[in-house]
């Protein structure tokens, strides 16, 4: 889980707060050991800390599926990184990108795209999905709403307002219907030979073979101190997600013409979350302090006043 705030500070101050094992959650037991005594407020730095620090652009894995207009701004945002002493080392890809990255934006099923669902994040995020709600379910003494079955079943017999189908036949806000309750469904959790084929694939293909090695190609061979990228474009963080590697994003820009924000993001191998709180809080004292156009903004509000609901007109006399 990660954290928002309106500056990097805040933001760290809430990753404080909820740092932790947590004896209810075994997937909170791998960071023992691994968190820095007295938390993270304490790597928070300025913009002098930028001198020295590599960063690289995994620019054919990630930067090409950004706009053009997302890309001339990041750059002009990591031309002022630059000036502030950091080198910048372009075309450190991941090496494996073109098997586990998808050309066509963020796709959690990208391995059955290709053919091949026991190399699928999909496979095994479904099975799991089935048995935690369960899990979680089993415990809650306010419904009788108890599996995932019992959700499904829910759903359709509250189909104008839970989305059972899609829409036109459902809501027209859960326009697929409930295609992803149902694709977890019909695993009914079974952790079969593609389930952990496809955990082991990703978990690998992301870390050591995917990111770690990305972050290897620092100079004369060494450890980059991040790897820059465009969050916006989603496959990004969906690989460090696979990975279960942190990433931290700092505004950096607005789209012209809709008026969207976009940031730049870094990338860390695991437990790096301090050396992401070093960087990022050094480029936003950057941006702050350099008055760059590439930063946070306040927002415009645009069409606020628009009402985008439907409206029947009822003509007097009409039937």
């Amino acid at each position: 889980m990660g954290t928002f705030g309106k500056t990097v500070r805040d933001a760290v101050y809430a990753l404080d707060a909820i740092y932790g094992a947590d004896a209810r959650d075994n997937y909170t037991a791998a960071q023992v050991g691994k968190t820095p005594a007295g938390g993270y407020a304490q790597f928070l730095t300025n913009k002098t800390a930028l001198a020295g620090a590599t960063f690289g652009l995994p620019w054919n894995s990630f930067w090409v599926y950004a706009d053009q207009e997302q890309q001339t701004q990041l750059l002009a945002l990591i031309k002022l990184i630059e000036s502030a002493g950091a080198k910048i080392i372009n075309n450190t890809e991941l090496p494996n990108y073109q098997t586990i990255v998808s050309p066509t934006g963020w796709n959690w099923d990208y391995g059955s795209t290709r053919g091949r669902p026991n190399e699928s994040e999909y496979t095994y995020v479904k099975v799991d999905f089935y048995n935690n709600i369960k899990s979680y379910l089993s415990e809650l003494t306010n419904t009788n709403i108890k599996s995932l079955e019992d959700i499904v079943a829910y759903n359709y017999a509250n189909d104008g307002s839970e989305g059972g189908n899609p829409w036109p036949l459902g809501n027209p806000a859960f326009y697929s219907g409930q295609d992803g309750l149902l694709a977890s469904l019909d695993t009914k959790g079974v952790m079969d030979e593609s389930y952990y084929q496809a955990l082991s694939f990703c978990q690998t293909q992301t870390r050591e073979l995917g990111l770690d090695a990305a972050l290897a190609q620092g100079p004369s061979g060494g450890k980059l101190d991040a790897l820059l990228v465009p969050p916006d474009v989603g496959q990004s963080y969906q690989i460090a997600a696979q990975a279960g590697y942190p990433v931290v994003t700092v505004p950096a820009g607005v789209h012209s013409a809709s008026g969207m924000p976009f940031g730049l993001a870094l990338m860390q191998t695991a437990w790096a979350e301090d050396k992401l709180v070093r960087w990022a809080s050094a480029i936003e004292d950057l941006q702050v302090s350099s008055g760059t156009q590439y930063r946070r903004s306040l927002p415009k509000w645009r069409g606020y006043l628009e009402r985008n609901v439907p409206v029947v007109n009822v003509y007097e006399g009409s039937p």
